[in-house]
């Protein structure tokens, strides 16, 4: 898996939590607003931090995480009938810190929902892996996320590069049973489609990366 996960950018792990801990999860996490597919801000939840301890801890996912490595965010998504959207090819660039600083390698700096974001350089970004826990189970007709395998390895790419490489290597949806995660590099180029059907798809997306940062850049919050 670990040799797959580098190559493609990616791996499925199936069984990493119970159903009845997904459900009991889902209970527990809300969107932001009433229009919203999620929110970003969960990690600082006490039982958040406690799930990125037990993902850290699993056996299947500590080969693909490393020893070191901290919990740094925690976002919810949302998709439904009620709440259905799609999100176009790209590549997850922006972390959360604590502070500004300025720094000519660092930009794209933004405020969501009363956190700082910046662009990450990409060395940092390479660094990164996100886990992402389903609560429902994932099918074809429930705007599946897609991917495009071994697109992580080209960097910070432009959006004609972007486009290319879709065109190049087509992109594969990945499905997931209740409680499988998806473990992905967050420069893998990614989308989704909206839900055709009537179900509902629910993922805690975490992030992970090392403790230090450069640029005199600090994590809003590590964990």
């Amino acid at each position: 898996m670990k040799a797959q996960f580098a190559q493609l950018g990616y791996a499925l792990v199936p069984g990493v939590l119970p159903p009845a801990e997904c459900a009991r999860l889902a209970g527990l996490v809300q969107p932001a607003g009433a229009a919203s597919g999620g929110t970003r801000c969960l990690l600082a939840e006490p039982w958040c931090a406690a799930l990125a301890a037990r993902l850290r801890a699993n056996p299947a996912l500590a080969t693909l995480i490393e020893p070191d490595a901290v919990a740094v965010q925690c976002t919810y998504f949302e998709k439904s009938a009620g709440r259905n959207w799609l999100v176009p090819l790209h590549q997850d660039l922006s972390i959360p810190v604590a502070a500004r600083v300025d720094a000519p390698a660092l930009r794209g700096w933004s405020l969501k929902e009363g956190t700082l974001f910046v662009q990450a350089p990409p060395a940092l970004l390479e660094q990164l892996v996100a886990v992402r826990v389903h609560l429902d189970a994932c099918g074809v007709d429930d705007g599946a996320l897609l991917v495009v395998p071994g697109s992580h390895r080209a960097g910070v790419l432009a959006q004609p590069d972007a486009a290319a490489a879709r065109d190049a290597t087509p992109p594969l949806a990945c499905l997931a049973g209740i409680g499988g995660a998806l473990v992905m590099r967050p420069l893998l180029l990614h989308a989704s489609s909206k839900a055709l059907g009537q179900g509902r798809r629910r993922v805690l997306h975490f992030v992970f990366g090392p403790r230090s940062l450069p640029h005199g850049l600090a994590w809003n919050v590590a964990l």
